[in-house]
């Protein structure tokens, strides 16, 4: 009799242990474990989980606009809900080996859409008492959010790459994007095609805020064939490591305890400065430090 084939354990759906946060450890990805092992026995793609994950992220941010905190509530649990799939969708797509570029792009497509769409709600709920200035302060903080979230991705996959190498990380590169956008063409795949380009200058805005980093990818790329050295890449872990908390609190968990608590205290404005503020501030120190050690480690794999 053929041996069952035994069920992939949690710890092979995590991106790692370094990029993980405590409420992602404990909360978040084992309930989107569960969710994985149902999908993955109903044949559910990880695609189809993040569209979903869309809608229900949707429906949460409507709640947002009414000031009844029941329905506020309500809009919590759904966001929860569309969070734990966000999560189930990553988990299920390395457990069952269907990562893709389109997936990538969805998931990160995924969150604008919610927090566009909570955005919105606070901007109309809040537009009797502060008129038109709300509006503009919200979408001068949609413009930081974008940002935040971008270099902490961008930061999170360059930190993946060395610790597990290619396989283990989504990092990508504009000139490779570039060669494979002149491959696609618009007949035979309209919606990639559309994607491909929305990726590739998603990219290209990550690389043009690190500079020193790119110089570094170069010379690893030129002088080592693009395979980093094994002291390089233990020396860089060491020092990306304490940066990683800083992109995890700039993801979603840490904005999204603030909306609640804004939420709850009935005063939404809040969470529009806390993202101007101190989430500005964790990122420009998070781009200089990175920066910053990035040229120190060029210099030494030059010489």
């Amino acid at each position: 009799m053929q041996e069952a084939k035994k069920k992939p354990d949690i710890k092979s759906t995590l991106k790692s242990l370094d990029t993980e946060e405590p409420i992602d450890i404990y909360f978040y990805r084992p309930i989107g474990y569960r969710w994985a092992l149902l999908f993955h026995k109903l044949n559910v793609s990880p695609n189809a989980i993040t569209i979903a994950a869309i809608f229900i992220g949707i429906a949460a941010g409507i709640c947002f606009y009414f000031q009844d905190i029941v329905v506020n509530v309500v809009g919590m649990l759904l966001l929860i809900w569309a969070n734990s799939y966000d999560s189930a969708d990553g988990q299920l797509a390395r457990m069952t080996g269907q990562s893709s570029p389109l997936g990538r792009i969805l998931d990160g497509f995924c969150g604008d859409v919610w927090f566009i769409t909570i955005y919105a709600a606070i901007c109309l709920r809040l537009t009797p008492e502060w008129g038109i200035w709300i509006w503009i302060l919200g979408a001068i903080t949609g413009y930081f959010h974008t940002k935040q979230a971008s270099m902490a991705d961008y930061y999170r996959n360059v930190h993946l790459l060395f610790l597990k190498g290619k396989a283990g990380s989504e990092l990508s590169n504009s000139e490779t994007l570039k060669e494979n956008l002149k491959k696609t063409g618009w007949k035979k795949g309209f919606v990639y095609k559309l994607f491909d380009i929305f990726y590739l200058n998603y990219t290209v805005r990550q690389e043009k805020q690190s500079p020193n980093l790119q110089q570094m990818m170069t010379v690893i790329r030129e002088k080592y064939n693009d395979e980093a050295p094994e002291w390089f890449r233990k020396a860089f872990r060491e020092k990306s490591l304490p940066l990683m908390k800083y992109t995890n609190m700039l993801s979603f968990n840490t904005r999204i305890i603030v909306l609640f608590i804004s939420l709850f205290i009935n005063k939404p404005w809040i969470y529009f400065a806390f993202e101007m503020t101190v989430l500005n501030i964790m990122l420009i120190y998070m781009i200089m430090k990175h920066e910053r050690f990035c040229a120190k480690f060029t210099k030494e794999l030059e010489s």
